[in-house]
């Protein structure tokens, strides 16, 4: 019987602070996830936001070029709570560690600005778990939703 080895991370993963000049390739590494409906569509403008606590997965390409191949975000929205946010790694990548990488450099600037509490709204809640996070904190209530219009597709 032939054992599966695990992915190893790629060669020369590096993960940096995203900037605006990213936002084209960011959009395009979020589409076919927002079109299989695991993340919210975003607009350029939106990412560009995003960015400043954002940070992207590079590998070295052709050219001595860095090709981006995941990205992730933490979004403040006060010193109590913060929410981690769109989470994508190029599916050639997928479990060779890139995402924790992304969501460890999330977590860590959270930290770094004194936040409480980070939240993260996903699908993947096996691999978040993973990650340090659970569905609620203890001795804490739990949140719960009411979608009040379709979200879509693209933007």
């Amino acid at each position: 019987m032939s054992k599966t080895l695990p992915k190893l991370p790629p060669a020369g993963l590096e993960i940096r602070q995203a900037v605006a000049a990213d936002a084209g390739v960011i959009h395009a590494l979020l589409r076919p996830y927002v079109m299989q409906s695991l993340l919210l569509a975003r607009t350029e403008a939106e990412i560009i936001e995003l960015t400043r606590h954002g940070f992207v997965a590079e590998i070295p390409a052709a050219n001595d070029k860095q090709q981006i191949i995941g990205f992730s975000a933490v979004e403040i929205y006060s010193p109590k709570i913060s929410e981690l946010q769109c989470l994508a790694v190029h599916h050639q990548h997928q479990g060779t560690g890139v995402g924790k990488a992304l969501v460890t450099a999330c977590v860590d600037r959270a930290r770094e600005l004194g936040i409480m509490e980070v939240m993260a709204i996903s699908s993947s809640e096996d691999f978040l778990k993973t990650c340090g996070f659970d569905f609620s904190l203890p001795n804490q209530k739990k949140a719960l939703f009411c979608q009040l219009k379709p979200r879509p597709k693209d933007l």
